[in-house]
């Protein structure tokens, strides 16, 4: 998400950057490719003037005529007003009300909201602790309501049964009353899709808010429905008290406007971000570390978050014994790395969030670390025996060709991981016989920088 944008305004920050002084010709040229970069991006244009002026008025006061550093100056300064677009603080659901506490979950057809309460449910059970049941009121599309069931069932959460000629405000009634019963935290609501201009579904859903009574009404939006979106925010915000904004297929989305415009048409906060298929890709929105990861200053603090959520800790403490007494780090080893990157969204998820040096071409090294080439690895290790992956140098040509074979790929693919699994191998050792430091000192050209401990 916010490739696109990423790419405009990080080359803006450079041409400032280091730069003694700044003359109105170089704030000038550089709101100029700011502006050019939020339109590419398909941000809202009373959005985008807005935005503009703030930072002009911003750029021409002592604030960055007495800085030092003026260019960067004006580069903290962008930053600042894009973290206040984007909402200026986190803000986590309120879960603080008798329970249970209703979540209901609105938008237009398509905008995934049947999954996005299934992501939400299993975060509230995973992390929050909380007893979930789920209900679907789209009575407007029985699949919705089988969808939901089978989600419901595959995070472990309670689920009320409805059916296609059941009243919505009747379904919500039942599913208070059995979510009480059942002792449960939260009930998230399902509502069915529908367009702002549609009055009937309008004010259906309108009933059903009112049924509810729901503490949290969030509004689901496709991350790629581009101007769209703000007219459809602005409508369901006329017509019900939104609480807060779920972007789904941030993952798909490399321009961003969507997550830029509707933060300032509603002036409500963005919760989350779907950040994939799996049913555990749902982000909390952090403003801030947005606005960095948009300015190609990283996001190291999130990605420490999700490593420490998703890194399986006995395995890795499992790799570190192993090679401490000094075994080698064999091929199933290797998988297992794979895997747990995969579980992570691939290497191209975790460089989004780390701050890569100018020089290097971050679009260029995804397509090196794509999701598809983690899996081929995997699978080439798979279509060994037990022997080979645990002693590798056995594998000869012939051993090569049953492999590549039983996986379909080639044996320039089986060779290629051979090596890279030799490579990482030898960088284990290194840890092994002199840890951190001896490794660095091998992969940095030169040795280490002064003072590296």
């Amino acid at each position: 998400m916010f490739d696109n944008l990423s790419d405009r305004l990080t080359q803006a920050a450079k041409n400032l950057t280091g730069r003694g002084r700044l003359s109105d010709a170089n704030i000038k040229d550089t709101l100029r490719q700011v502006r050019l970069a939020l339109l590419e991006a398909d941000v809202a244009l009373p959005v985008v003037k807005a935005f503009i002026e703030r930072i002009r008025e911003r750029a021409v006061g002592d604030e960055v005529g007495k800085s030092l550093t003026p260019g960067q100056a004006l580069v903290k300064i962008i930053h600042g007003e894009l973290v206040t677009l984007l909402g200026s603080a986190t803000v986590e659901l309120d879960l603080r009300a008798q329970p249970p506490v209703v979540i209901m979950l609105v938008g237009l057809q398509g905008a995934g909201k049947t999954t996005t309460a299934a992501k939400l449910a299993l975060r509230l059970i995973k992390k929050e602790s909380k007893r979930v049941m789920m209900v679907s009121v789209d009575v407007h599309r029985p699949a919705a309501i089988l969808q939901l069931e089978t989600l419901a069932n595959e995070v472990g959460a309670l689920y009320c049964s409805s059916e296609a000629s059941e009243a919505p405000t009747a379904i919500v009634a039942r599913a208070l009353d059995e979510s009480r019963r059942s002792h449960a935290d939260v009930l998230i609501v399902d509502t069915a899709g529908r367009l702002h201009v549609d009055e009937d579904m309008m004010d259906e859903v309108k009933a059903v808010h009112d049924a509810a009574t729901p503490h949290e009404t969030l509004f689901v939006i496709d991350s790629m429905a581009g101007q769209d979106a703000v007219n459809s925010a602005r409508a369901f915000g006329e017509r019900l008290p939104l609480t807060g904004i779920v972007l789904t297929k941030a993952d798909g989305d490399a321009k961003g406007g969507v997550a830029l415009s509707v933060r300032e048409v509603t002036g409500k906060p963005i919760r989350f971000l779907g950040v994939g298929e799996k049913i555990d890709a749902l982000e909390v929105f952090h403003p801030d570390r947005m606005a960095s990861r948009i300015l190609g200053m990283g996001d190291v603090l999130s990605l420490v978050e999700e490593i420490e959520e998703k890194v399986d800790r006995a395995q890795a403490d499992k790799l570190a014994k192993k090679i401490r007494k000094g075994r080698g780090f064999d091929l199933s080893d290797l998988r297992d790395q794979l895997e747990q990157m995969m579980n992570m969204g691939g290497m191209a998820a975790m460089l989004e969030k780390l701050p890569l040096p100018g020089k290097i071409n971050q679009a260029a090294l995804k397509s090196k670390t794509d999701e598809k080439q983690l899996k081929r690895q995997i699978a080439i290790i798979n279509s060994m025996t037990v022997g080979e992956r645990r002693f590798p140098k056995t594998i000869n040509g012939s051993r090569k060709r049953r492999i590549a074979g039983g996986c379909g790929m080639q044996i320039q693919d089986v060779n290629r991981l051979l090596k890279q699994h030799l490579q990482m191998e030898k960088m284990m050792k290194k840890m092994a016989r002199g840890g951190m430091k001896k490794m660095l000192r091998g992969m940095v050209p030169g040795g280490l920088p002064p003072g590296f401990g």
